[in-house]
C-alpha cells in the first residue's frame, strides 16, 4: 500500500501516517527502489490497533504501548495495559465511594449537623474525629470553614459540614486527601450532592465507555500481534 492508501483506509492524512511511523507507532515502512514508502497489511493492523487503543488508554499510553510492541518489548506493553486497567478499577471504586457518601448524606442523622453552623470542637466530637484532623483537611483544601467575627474560631456552615461529611466517608473508604479534594471540587462545581447525581451518571457512562474501549483495543492489539 502507498501512504495515501493506508491513510484513506483509516480516515487520516498521509502526513499523520508518516508522523505515526516516525513516532514508532507503526513499524518502519518498506521502500521502493526509488525510495517511496510502501506499507503492508501489518502496518494497517498496527494503525488499527493504535486507533483502537487511544480511547481506551489515552494518546500517550497508546503510543507507548505500540512503541513497546514494535520494539519487541511486549511485556512492557502488557504492563502499561495493566496499569490502565488498574486505574479504571480505582476510578470505579472512587465512584462507588462517592455514591455511598452521597447516600449517607441524605439520611436524617447525616443531615442533622448541617442545619446550623458549628465550631470545630463540637463537629469533631460528633464525627469521632480530632480537631487536628479537620485542620489538616483544611490545609489540604478539602474544607474551607469560616471564622467567627468575635472570637476568630473556625466555624462550619452547612456547606462546610457537608464537605466534612463527604471527606469523612471517603477517608473511611481508604482514599487519599488529593483524591478526596478532586471529588469535593466536582461536587462544589455541580452545586451540591443532589446536583452531583447527573454528573455521577455521566461518570458511570464514561467509565463504561472506557471499559468497552479497552475490550476493543485489546482485540485490535491481539490481531496486530498475530499479524
Amino acid at each position: 500500500m502507498r501512504p495515501v492508501d493506508l491513510a484513506r483506509e483509516h480516515g487520516l492524512s498521509t502526513q499523520a501516517v508518516r508522523n505515526y511511523e516516525e513516532a514508532g507507532i507503526l513499524p518502519p515502512a518498506g521502500r521502493t527502489p526509488s525510495g517511496y514508502r510502501v506499507y503492508a497489511p501489518r502496518h494497517a493492523a498496527a494503525l488499527t490497533a493504535f486507533l483502537a487503543l487511544v480511547p481506551a488508554h489515552g494518546h500517550a499510553t497508546a503510543s507507548a504501548i505500540m512503541r513497546a510492541v514494535n520494539g519487541g518489548a511486549a511485556d512492557e506493553a502488557f504492563r502499561l495495559i495493566d496499569e490502565s486497567h488498574a486505574e479504571l478499577a480505582g476510578d470505579r471504586r472512587t465512584l462507588e465511594a462517592v455514591e455511598r457518601a452521597l447516600h449517607d448524606l441524605t439520611l436524617p442523622d447525616a443531615e442533622e449537623p448541617a442545619r446550623d453552623a458549628v465550631f470545630i470542637g463540637p463537629l469533631a466530637r460528633r464525627l469521632g474525629l480530632r480537631p487536628a484532623t479537620l485542620r489538616k483537611w483544611e490545609n489540604a483544601g478539602l474544607v474551607v470553614p469560616g471564622r467567627d467575627p468575635r472570637t476568630g474560631y473556625r466555624v462550619y456552615d452547612a456547606s462546610a459540614v457537608r464537605d466534612v461529611l463527604m471527606a469523612h466517608q471517603l477517608r473511611r473508604g481508604g482514599y487519599g486527601l488529593e483524591q478526596i479534594a478532586q471529588v469535593l471540587e466536582r461536587m462544589r462545581t455541580a452545586g451540591g450532592p443532589e446536583a452531583l447525581r447527573p454528573t455521577l451518571r455521566e461518570w458511570h457512562e464514561r467509565l463504561a465507555a472506557r471499559g468497552r474501549a479497552m475490550l476493543a483495543g485489546a482485540a485490535a492489539l491481539d490481531a496486530y500481534l498475530d499479524a
